[in-house]
């Protein structure tokens, strides 16, 4: 497998797991069935969206009806299976896999087209997080990115570096990909499960 199929993978997935975490904020919000499927929506599209208006491509979502589908799906998923999903405490898990495979999606796609290393960086944390911060202001919970400290968009960072250098340096794109993804999603798992924080500001 290449590097651009296990992106295009990676998309895939990101779009789906990101559209569970919003529908599941929607249906602990006790939202109808066109409220979880819009909110499902905002974390799928919403940081992909602002990243290609940045870049000044076109934005992805339009041409790929795929991607439109698979955010459906997955509020649909949260709507019908929200007491299966909710076992696996459905808002942190789906939202780190999808941060984590939004991360070098993000990332990659300015690689591509020739960014150097602070705009890769960038757009492959505003990939990740974006979306998900447009998910909790909309459904009036304190946003995951800039909650207490906790490691969120850090983790992004990281996976988005750990890219850079090995696509640039490393012996393969696929290497680059898995290991940018599993960087970031190895580093959020910790945050959840041993409550890492970054230091906080004392006033």
């Amino acid at each position: 497998m290449g590097p651009e199929f296990l992106l295009m993978l990676a998309d895939r997935i990101g779009v789906f797991v990101f559209a569970i975490s919003g529908g599941v904020v929607a249906v602990r919000k006790e939202m109808d069935f066109l409220g979880v499927i819009v909110l499902a929506f905002l974390p799928a599209i919403g940081g992909g969206t602002l990243r290609d208006l940045l870049l000044d491509q076109p934005v992805f979502w339009l041409s790929d009806s795929i991607t439109l589908i698979l955010a459906m799906a997955g509020g649909v998923t949260a709507f019908f299976f929200y007491r299966y999903v909710s076992q696996f405490r459905a808002l942190r898990w789906p939202d780190a896999a999808g941060m984590a495979l939004f991360a070098i999606a993000g990332a990659a796609k300015a690689h591509a087209l020739g960014h150097g290393f602070l705009v890769v960086v960038m757009m492959g944390t505003i990939t990740a997080s974006a979306g998900g911060l447009i998910r909790d202001v909309v459904a009036n919970e304190e946003p995951l990115v800039l909650k207490e400290g906790e490691l969120y968009a850090t983790c992004a960072i990281a996976g988005s570096v750990v890219y850079f250098l090995l696509v640039q340096y490393g012996p393969s794109g696929t290497v680059a990909v898995a290991a940018g993804t599993a960087t970031a999603f190895i580093l959020r798992a910790s945050a959840i499960l041993f409550g890492l924080t970054l230091p906080r500001a004392k006033g």
